[in-house]
């Protein structure tokens, strides 16, 4: 009988440790293996014991609780206040499909064997059997879209860089995850690092290149410390280095630590910053799949976009592609957060609606009291009105909406939410976080954060509405980038959905 416990950041948080102690001191037999967390957070720090071909789960535990807890993990079918009985099953009826994470809360990151049992490598080998192009076109039949923000065809970026003439092809996995209310990256890099390196040494393999990159988020150093452990896993069995496998391919990964602006999460501002430059943003074209990295041609995928690979390979592209919502294929890490009862990482297939995920997964608000909005995307994403709750998770029917998907982040608000703040927010987000490089990005979120206060003070609100919708419109069109030309998108929708929010002071006299 074995014991799990998460040991991922947001666990360890909220007690995790202190429960593993508690566990082992209570009876050193049931000391826990630590593993990457379920993503079920409210009941975190959860326990999970082997129980015949099952896991049954006790949560959310605190030390105080082992104790009383210990008799129950050593027999899981009696009752407990905690216990909440097989943990895949109840995934499984919230209408998750793990796919790409699989193996989170099931394996211990740093086990070799474990990893291998669960399906590791699996994708690899049958990478290592077919031609570039097949492997190629397996990750284009699937749809898989990046999931870094933009949702480009994978399978397309991955084309163009196998086609794509000179030497020294490279792989970069952008991890430098700074979207407010977004961790997938972060907990597949603790909970599952394996599958990035994985999927890397695939995409490596299809194109043709020998060397990666992982771009990694200095605040994340227990992803860090996780990374370079499964790295040096990897190339102690083979998965990386001069002979991949057995199979007479060389790839192997070196990891880099980001700068610490959330502008180098931009593909191009990255680049910079990994060849050792400020970061700021790249003209385009070239696109970074012809010249990338040191001018070589470059594929630049997400975390969650490489940590999938694995899984289409080895799983067949159709298995991926028949999952889905239109042109959205696939499964959505959906990372729920904000004024929510539940929140966490729950992987749904594309075409779920954004009410069941906050209803029927997030148990709706923490508060009780109504959802108001909802900003999907990350902090640039636009504020959607709970009466567009119905609306799929799909990248054309959240687009059709004004939103997007993102990196999959899910923020909920409730009906004490003032928009203008959050309108306001958003360009002083813009402002920090720009590179400086073009104007439109650099003074317009300034301008637009006077304007707004301006607006909210009552002064000549109906002229300085015009002038910071034309002042968005400028940003859209005129930035070097998505960073300021995504700004506007939180401030328009805060203007054409909430209104009243502006007027304030006009309402109160």
């Amino acid at each position: 009988m074995s014991v799990y416990l998460p040991r991922d950041s947001a666990a360890v948080s909220i007690g995790a440790d202190e429960v593993a102690a508690a566990i082992t001191a209570a009876d050193p037999a049931l000391s826990p293996l630590r593993t990457g967390a379920r993503g079920l957070y409210a009941l975190e720090p959860l326990v999970e014991v082997d129980h015949g071909d099952r896991r049954i789960g006790f949560g959310p535990v605190t030390a105080a609780a082992v104790p009383g807890l210990v008799e129950a993990l050593r027999h899981p079918d009696t009752g407990h206040p905690l216990r909440i009985g097989d943990v895949d099953t109840l995934l499984a009826d919230q209408g998750q499909n793990r796919f790409t994470c699989r193996r989170l809360g099931r394996v211990v990151p740093d086990d070799w064997d474990d990893f291998v049992a669960h399906g590791g490598t699996r994708g690899l080998r049958r990478a290592l059997d077919m031609e570039r192009q097949s492997i190629v076109d397996a990750v284009t039949a699937s749809g898989l879209r990046g999931r870094g923000g933009a949702g480009f065809p994978t399978g397309r970026k991955w084309q163009t860089v196998l086609d794509a003439d000179g030497p020294g092809k490279v792989i970069v996995c952008n991890a430098d995850e700074g979207d407010s209310g977004t961790f997938a990256d972060r907990m597949l890099m603790e909970g599952d690092p394996l599958a990035l390196i994985e999927g890397m040494a695939i995409a490596g393999i299809a194109v043709g290149a020998v060397h990666g990159y992982i771009y990694l988020r200095c605040e994340y150093p227990a992803a860090r410390a996780s990374l370079l452990t499964a790295l040096d896993i990897a190339r102690h069995n083979g998965l990386l280095g001069a002979d991949v496998l057995g199979a007479g391919h060389t790839f192997d990964i070196e990891l880099r630590m980001g700068a610490g602006v959330y502008i180098c999460g931009e593909e191009t501002s990255l680049l910079e910053s990994l060849e050792g430059h400020r970061g700021e943003v790249r003209f385009k074209p070239p696109l970074p799949a012809i010249r990338g990295f040191m001018g070589r041609p470059t594929v630049v995928n997400n975390v969650v976009t490489l940590a999938t690979v694995p899984a289409i390979l080895a799983d067949g592209a159709e298995a991926y592609a028949t999952l889905g919502h239109g042109k959205s294929r696939g499964t959505l890490t959906v990372q729920l957060c904000g004024n929510v009862r539940r929140p966490g990482l729950y992987e749904v297939p594309f075409g779920v609606s954004l009410a069941d995920v906050i209803d029927e997964l997030g148990g709706g608000t923490a508060s009780g009291r109504a959802v108001r909005a909802v900003q999907a995307g990350g902090p640039l994403g636009a504020y959607l009105p709970a009466s567009a709750l119905d609306v799929p998770l799909d990248y054309e029917a959240l687009a059709e909406r004004g939103g997007m998907i993102g990196h999959g982040g899910i923020v909920v608000f409730d009906d004490t939410v003032d928009m203008a703040e959050q309108a306001r927010f958003a360009m002083e987000f813009c402002a920090i976080e720009s590179c400086g490089k073009c104007t439109p990005c650099r003074i317009g979120s300034v301008r637009a954060q006077e304007v707004i206060d301006r607006i909210v003070d009552g002064e000549a609100r109906e002229s300085n509405t015009a002038l910071l919708r034309e002042l968005c419109e400028t940003m859209i069109q005129g930035s070097l980038c998505a960073h300021g030309g995504m700004a506007p998108h939180p401030v328009l929708s805060a203007l054409n959905h909430f209104p009243d929010d502006f007027n304030r002071q006009a309402v109160g006299s």
